[in-house]
């Protein structure tokens, strides 16, 4: 007897006809779909405000969301404060002034001691150059980190008709990082040129940014090593505007603890003041216009005086 295979095969899934499939749940399904719309829109961050550029004086470049946000206050101190760095202060306000006035200017890299006031000589013109022009100059501090993003900054103020700084503080290269190629695109303006409106200040502890131990390892790999090491070396050489800060002597750093107990109202001999100033430095190994601030700070509290820097 032969058995056909038609009879062999059964249901994998056999429905009895008095059991049908279920039928879905639309309002069900409906109700989970907007409570999960619902989660992610708690979850999404809420969309910035356009930002009012004309509304602050200066900026912080987020390279996360490519914004700039406001900062209401920035933490500086008065120029006439800044003692010990004349000559410097009044070459970089002047090339401050130039480029406010829409004139030809230089590109600035501050650059030598720790504490001699780089960067704080920056926001001072600014502050005074801003003051000069009734707000027509802003300020916007990119980090290091953010470097590579530095074009798309370029596009955002390239459409703002008021003129900018951009501060790059303690910029420097260590190691593998190739950033700084990317930097030197970007300060010589590439295809389209640096926008008009913009002007880059940068702050360093070294003259050419590149750590030795990184050029000395550029000269003992590469094929040609005096071309590795002028690749980085040129780094610089595209800021027009070089200013060197060294270290302060005693005189300068007693004027400037000077300066600012006047300035702040702290009522002490100088006797008193010059032997509490020389015993600050001696703790901290060094005489600077930073360890001058920290004194003052230490001395204000001390005597029990607040005091604010704006």
């Amino acid at each position: 007897m032969q058995i056909s295979a038609s009879h062999c095969v059964m249901p994998l899934f056999p429905t009895p006809a008095n059991n049908p499939m279920p039928q879905p749940d639309i309002a069900s399904i409906n109700d989970s779909l907007q409570r999960i719309a619902a989660a992610l829109e708690r979850l999404t961050p809420p969309t910035p405000p356009p930002l009012d550029f004309a509304g602050a004086e200066a900026f912080l470049w987020h390279a996360e969301t490519n914004r700039l946000s406001p900062v209401p206050v920035v933490a500086r101190v008065d120029l006439g404060l800044l003692i010990g760095i004349d000559r410097q202060a009044n070459t970089l306000l002047e090339n401050t002034r130039r480029f406010a006035a829409a004139l030809p200017a230089n590109n600035a890299l501050l650059w030598g001691a720790r504490g001699m006031g780089k960067s704080s000589l920056v926001k001072a013109v600014h502050a005074t150059v801003n003051a000069e022009t009734r707000g027509g100059l802003a300020l916007v501090e990119i980090q290091r980190d953010d470097i590579a993003s530095l074009p798309v900054l370029l596009t955002v103020l390239r459409a703002e008709p008021r003129r900018t700084l951009i501060l790059v503080d303690d910029l420097s290269f260590d190691g593998e990082d190739t950033s700084y190629k990317s930097l030197k695109a970007v300060l010589d303006g590439g295809i389209e040129g640096r926008p008009p409106n913009v002007l880059f200040y940068a702050t360093s502890n070294r003259r050419h940014l590149i750590a030795r131990d990184m050029m000395e390892n550029e000269r003992a790999t590469a094929i040609n090593p005096g071309e590795a090491i002028e690749e980085k070396v040129s780094l610089s050489d595209r800021f027009g505007l070089w200013l060197g800060f060294h270290g302060c002597d005693q005189a300068t750093y007693f004027a400037m603890i000077e300066a600012y107990a006047s300035h702040f109202g702290l009522q002490v001999e100088a006797e008193k003041l010059h032997a509490e100033a020389v015993e600050w430095s001696m703790i901290r190994g060094a005489r600077s216009g930073r360890v001058a601030w920290q004194f003052i700070q230490d001395l204000a509290g001390r005597l029990g005086k607040p005091i604010a820097v704006v």
